[in-house]
C-alpha cells in the first residue's frame, strides 16, 4: 500500500481497500521503522491521527475533497507549520513554533492532505548533502537496498551514504515510504540533488508560480518551495494543488491552464531538445555521462530532434550564486537577534554580547560563515565590485537560456548530479562552500533565470544508487516537463525501492502498534 502513486492510494481509499487512519498509522510505524535514516525532525502523530479521522469522515459521507484527500505527506522544516516546530535544523529556531501555516502547506491541508511529519536537511538549507543540520545527518535510503536490508539497519557507517541537499529529509521520507510526497526548497537544485541521490522526481517549478509564504528565506530572489514525490504523475498532481496566485506574496503569478493528469502517450516527435554542451563538466562520472547519452538516442529514437546547444555564462553561474547568496543570508539572517523569538543567549553584560553570543551559540560554521561572507560583498567599497557585477551576469546566464529556447528548442536535458551518492565519510572531507559547488554545477543556473526543472531517476549505478537527469524548461513549461518526464518514466523502467529489497514486511506488532513521543521524533 505504501509503495502506490498518488491516484492509486486515493482510490483505494475511496473503495475502501484502506482507510486513512489505517493509511495513516502504516506511515507513522513506517517512519519508526526507518528511524536510523533520520529524515524526521519533528513526527506529528497526533494530529496526523486527528486529520486522518476527519478524511475517514469525509470519505465515509462521499465528500472527499480530492485526490489528495487522506493521503500522508511531510515538509521540510524551514517551511511554518501552526503549533508544529520549525527549526531550519538549527539550534537558533530549536523551540520555535509558528502561529500559521506556509501557504503551500495550508493549500495541501485545505485538500485534505495529512501532514505526518517536519524533514530534516542542512541548517538554514545551506548545504549540498544534508550532512550540516543541528540534528545530525540524514542516511540515504538505498544505503539500506543494496547490499543490506534496510530493515536491520545493519550498514556500516562506512557505507552510509549522502541523500543530497538541503531537502534530503525530504526526499528521504518520500524514497523511504514514509509519506506520498513531501515539500522542499530548492534555491540552487536543493531539491532536485536529492530527488536524484534519492531516486525520486523531484521538481523545481517556476520561480513564482508557488507561493514563498511561510518559507523562512535562504535568497530570496531564488527560492522556490519545491515537490518531492515517486512519479511525475503525481507531481503534476501536487502542482495543480499548489500553483497559483498568493496575495500575501507579491512575487507569485497566475497559474496557466494545467490539469492534474499527465498525457499518457506524450508525443516526442514535435519537440526538440537540447544537450547543453557546457555541461560536459569536469567531474562527470562515466556512468552518469552513459546515461545522459541513452536518454538523448531515447529521444532521438523516438522521434525527437536532438541538438547540442550552448549556454555560454553557465561556468560563471556558481561564482554569481554564492556572492548574491551570501549577501541574501547576511540581511535575512539579520532577524534572528535573540530578542524576538528563538535562541537568547544567557550572556547579558551588553547588548552587543548578548547579540554575538547569541549568534554565535544559535548558527553552525556554515552559517555564519556566509553572514561574514554576504556582509563582506555588502559592504560600501565592495558592492559594485561584487554584487552589482553578479547581477549583472545573472542576466547574462538567463539571457543564455532565452536565446536557446527561443531558437526552437523545447526543453534541455542535462545530468541532474555529477555521479551518484557519495559515501558520507568522503563528502564530508570537504568544507561546504566546496561541496555547494561540486553537487550545484548542473541544477543552479535554472534557479538563476527562474526556470523550471525537473529530475527523473533514470538508472542504477554499478553501486546499486540511484542516478538521475534533469529535464529544464522555458518558464510556466511545468506542466509540459512533467508530461516529458512521465514519457521517460514509461520507457526506463527505473526499479522502485520497494523491489530492490528496501520495503520489508511489516511485524504484526508495526502493524498495529502506535509511536511514542507524540509530537517530537527525538
Amino acid at each position: 500500500m505504501l509503495g502506490l502513486t498518488i491516484r492509486e492510494v486515493s482510490a483505494a481509499l475511496r473503495e475502501g481497500r484502506v482507510s486513512p487512519t489505517e493509511l495513516c498509522r502504516k506511515c507513522l510505524n513506517r517512519i519508526r521503522k526507518t528511524k536510523h535514516l533520520n529524515a524526521y525532525i519533528t513526527v506529528t502523530e497526533e494530529s496526523a491521527i486527528k486529520q486522518a479521522r476527519e478524511a475517514e469522515t469525509r470519505l465515509l459521507q462521499g465528500k472527499p475533497i480530492g485526490l489528495l484527500d487522506g493521503i500522508p505527506f511531510a515538509v521540510k522544516d524551514n517551511f511554518c507549520t501552526k503549533n508544529v516546530k520549525t527549526t531550519c535544523a538549527s539550534r537558533m529556531l530549536e523551540g520555535y513554533v509558528p502561529p500559521y501555516n506556509a501557504t503551500v502547506v495550508q493549500k495541501l491541508l485545505d485538500q485534505g492532505a495529512v501532514l505526518v511529519g517536519k524533514t530534516n536537511m542542512d541548517e538554514f538549507a545551506m548545504g549540498a548533502g544534508s550532512t550540516d543540520g543541528a540534528f545530525g545527518p540524514v542516511r540515504n535510503p538505498w544505503s539500506y537496498a543494496a547490499p543490506y536490508r534496510e530493515s536491520t539497519g545493519a550498514v556500516p557507517e562506512s557505507d552510509w551514504v549522502i541523500t543530497g541537499g538541503s531537502s534530503g529529509g525530504s526526499a528521504a521520507a518520500v524514497a523511504s515510504l514514509t509519506s506520498f510526497l513531501s515539500l522542499g526548497s530548492d534555491t540552487g537544485g536543493s531539491t532536485r540533488n536529492p530527488g536524484a541521490l534519492c531516486g525520486v522526481v523531484a521538481l523545481k517549478p517556476t520561480y513564482g508560480l508557488l507561493s514563498r509564504h511561510g518559507l523562512i528565506p535562504l535568497m530570496n530572489s531564488m527560492d522556490v518551495p519545491g515537490i518531492v514525490t515517486r512519479s511525475a504523475s503525481d507531481a503534476a498532481i501536487v502542482l495543480d494543488v499548489l500553483q497559483g496566485l498568493d496575495p500575501r506574496d507579491s512575487t507569485t503569478i497566475p497559474a496557466p491552464p494545467s490539469t492534474a493528469q499527465l498525457p499518457e502517450d506524450f508525443d516526442v516527435r514535435n519537440i526538440c531538445v537540447g544537450i547543453p554542451k557546457e555541461y560536459h563538466a569536469p567531474g562527470l562520472s562515466q556512468e552518469t555521462a552513459a546515461q545522459w547519452r541513452r536518454v538523448a538516442d531515447l529521444f532521438e529514437q523516438a522521434g525527437a530532434r536532438v541538438e547540442q546547444v550552448s549556454l555560454p555564462h553557465t561556468q560563471y553561474s556558481i561564482v554569481c550564486y554564492h556572492v548574491l547568496c551570501s549577501a541574501d543570508v547576511a540581511s535575512n539572517m539579520a532577524r534572528f537577534d535573540g530578542l524576538q523569538y528563538g535562541h537568547h543567549s544567557a550572556v547579558d553584560s551588553s547588548t552587543e554580547a548578548m547579540y554575538a553570543t547569541t549568534r554565535h551559540e544559535g548558527f553552525n560554521d556554515v552559517v555564519r560563515g556566509r553572514i561574514l561572507t554576504g556582509n563582506y560583498f555588502l559592504l560600501k567599497q565592495n558592492y559594485e565590485r561584487y554584487f552589482v557585477k553578479a547581477q549583472k551576469v545573472r542576466r547574462l546566464i538567463a539571457n543564455d537560456f532565452r536565446q536557446v529556447f527561443s531558437s526552437g528548442v523545447d526543453l534541455l536535458l542535462a545530468p541532474t548530479t555529477l555521479a551518484d551518492a557519495a559515501r558520507h565519510a568522503d563528502f564530508t572531507r570537504e568544507d561546504n562552500r566546496t561541496r555547494s559547488v561540486q553537487e550545484d554545477v548542473f541544477t543552479q543556473p535554472a534557479n538563476m533565470a527562474g526556470l523550471p526543472a525537473v529530475s527523473v531517476p533514470v538508472a542504477l549505478s554499478m553501486r546499486g544508487l540511484p542516478i538521475g537527469l534533469q529535464l529544464v524548461g522555458p518558464a510556466l513549461q511545468d506542466q509540459k516537463l512533467l508530461s516529458v518526464a512521465h514519457w521517460m518514466e514509461q520507457r526506463l523502467g527505473f526499479p522502485s525501492f520497494e523491489e530492490r529489497g528496501g520495503a520489508a514486511g511489516e511485524s504484526e506488532e508495526e502493524r498495529g502498534g502506535q509511536m511514542r513521543g507524540s509530537g517530537d521524533a527525538r
